[in-house]
């Protein structure tokens, strides 16, 4: 330890003391009863001990000392700093991200509220018309009945999936979706008739484990499904083609059951695009939560077409 003398001044290593030789410094007023004189610590984070006056108290509560490199420009040391990526910082966006999940979890709220009124709404034209047999054999005759229901339905969706404004403005989008709902609901409605019940049943059951097992999956994946939209949208376009093409070729049993399970396979990622659009987050696309009429409808759709395809597959018409 290395100690030089100046008048009335001692500086030893880092500590910086006066030593008055005045009773009381200060214009002669004397310290407080409560102060006990305290020495600065010879370095930073050491000790405070001694009995001389020094120029340095001890800290106020929640000071520490600093344990990394000091910023000279914020006086901020690195092993302490806030940033706006932990979010522990002033000012942060904690209040701004709070509020979009809020949104969000509406927005999920609601788009399955209508969702599960349209899947009932169907459920019940479908078992109507699967398993009471005079409502059986009426729509069965009624072929002209089933296809202007199935022309409207079409309108419907076009109105509803290429009119933004028309889907946003409400009650009217709701209407439309309603509209669309028991016009599609009978046409699949007359579909499931020309079916066994058994096998409607058992379409149902599966379509359901389904549906839930890839809306489960969907939440909890990291994987991101929302960028395979125009993958998706070209499987949709070739399913469409071979669809049509398969109504001229000779009827092969085989081949109906392979594209009912590649039908399957196709919407049930869909399903799990759809979900992730609806979900947003740290996926890469989402839907706005002024569309939840537009993600109801994608969602019923995908799950609609999942119980066709597995009521062709496991039905005999």
């Amino acid at each position: 330890m290395h100690k030089f003398t100046l008048p009335n001044i001692i500086i030893q290593n880092q500590g910086l003391y006066c030593l008055t030789p005045y009773k009381y410094p200060y214009g002669g007023a004397p310290p407080y009863p409560a102060q006990v004189p305290v020495q600065a610590p010879p370095y930073p984070g050491g000790q405070f001990q001694g009995q001389g006056v020094g120029l340095m108290g001890p800290p106020p509560m929640g000071f520490h000392m600093p344990t990394g490199p000091v910023n000279v420009n914020t006086g901020a040391d690195d092993a302490h700093k806030y940033s706006n990526e932990s979010g522990s910082s002033y000012g942060d966006m904690n209040g701004f991200d709070f509020s979009e999940k809020t949104i969000r979890r509406a927005f999920i709220r609601k788009v399955y509220g209508i969702l599960s009124v349209q899947l009932l709404l169907t459920a019940s034209i479908i078992a109507l018309f699967s398993l009471h047999q005079g409502v059986k054999e009426f729509v069965q005759r009624s072929t002209g009945l089933a296809l202007f229901s199935y022309i409207a339905a079409i309108v419907l969706l076009l109105v509803i999936g290429c009119c933004e404004g028309v889907r946003r403005k409400s009650p009217h989008n709701v209407i439309l979706l309603g509209l669309f709902t028991l016009t599609y609901g009978f046409v699949i409605g007359v579909i499931s008739s020309l079916y066994e019940p058994q096998a409607v049943v058992l379409a149902a059951v599966i379509t359901t484990v389904i549906t839930v097992g890839l809306t489960v999956f969907a939440f909890q994946t990291k994987i991101d499904f929302t960028v395979l939209g125009g993958i998706l949208f070209c499987c949709v376009l070739v399913m469409f083609i071979f669809g049509i093409i398969m109504l001229f070729l000779p009827n092969i049993p085989i081949a109906k059951k392979i594209y009912a399970c590649l039908g399957a396979l196709l919407f049930s990622v869909y399903l799990i695009y759809d979900t992730q659009l609806m979900i947003g987050g740290d996926h890469k696309y989402s839907i706005s939560p002024e569309e939840y009429v537009f993600a109801a409808l994608n969602i019923y759709m995908d799950i609609i077409m999942i119980f066709l395809y597995i009521l062709r597959l496991f039905g005999r018409d």
